[in-house]
């Protein structure tokens, strides 16, 4: 008997194995276009993306419990100060620190970039914006006195029977001591 056809008994019949490994995408897509270390395969070969400007803000927050989370998870959590109530939210820099760490907690969290549609605030600003869940950073500047307001204003002081805090105060304290 053949001693060798005992011991592999594959290797004397003639089967051909099919190699199921990985493509080589420097073969198969020759005409990539590198971005940034990253190759790129657009659909057409004409195709360009438009002008895209990032964000300089990004508008954080906690859709999902800390708890049972693994304690570097809860770290991060706290140190973007989103470990207190889940409908709190944050405002953080778009910075590659930053968005390291915000990849590290995506599942948890909702992250928004903010728009400014009315354009960046000032410093004499700051007491005056509002920044709505959809990331839209607004202004909402005191536009000063109208001179109708005013007017108005001056007609009311004026008048002897208006209802100022004091004459309301008094006109409740008499009907508490005497409610019949």
């Amino acid at each position: 008997m053949n001693l060798g056809r005992l011991l592999n008994p594959l290797r004397s019949s003639t089967w051909s194995v099919r190699s199921y490994g990985k493509h080589n995408k420097k073969f198969l897509y020759k005409n990539g276009q590198k971005f940034e270390g990253i190759t790129y395969y657009p659909r057409n070969p004409d195709h360009q993306d438009p002008p895209v400007e990032p964000a300089k803000l990004f508008r954080v927050q906690r859709i999902k419990p800390v708890k049972g989370n693994p304690y570097w998870e809860k770290r991060i959590l706290k140190d973007l100060g989103l470990d207190g109530k889940q409908s709190d939210f944050t405002v953080v820099k778009n910075i590659p620190e930053n968005n390291a760490r915000l990849w590290k907690i995506k599942h948890l969290v909702k992250v928004t970039p903010v728009t400014f549609p009315y354009g960046e605030p000032t410093a004499q600003d700051v007491r005056h914006t509002i920044l709505k869940e959809n990331g839209e950073c607004l202004v909402t500047k005191d536009l000063g006195p109208i001179d109708t307001r005013l007017a108005a204003r001056q007609v009311y002081d004026e008048q002897p029977k208006r209802l100022d805090t004091e004459l309301l105060r008094k006109d409740a304290r008499l009907k508490w001591l005497n409610p019949w």
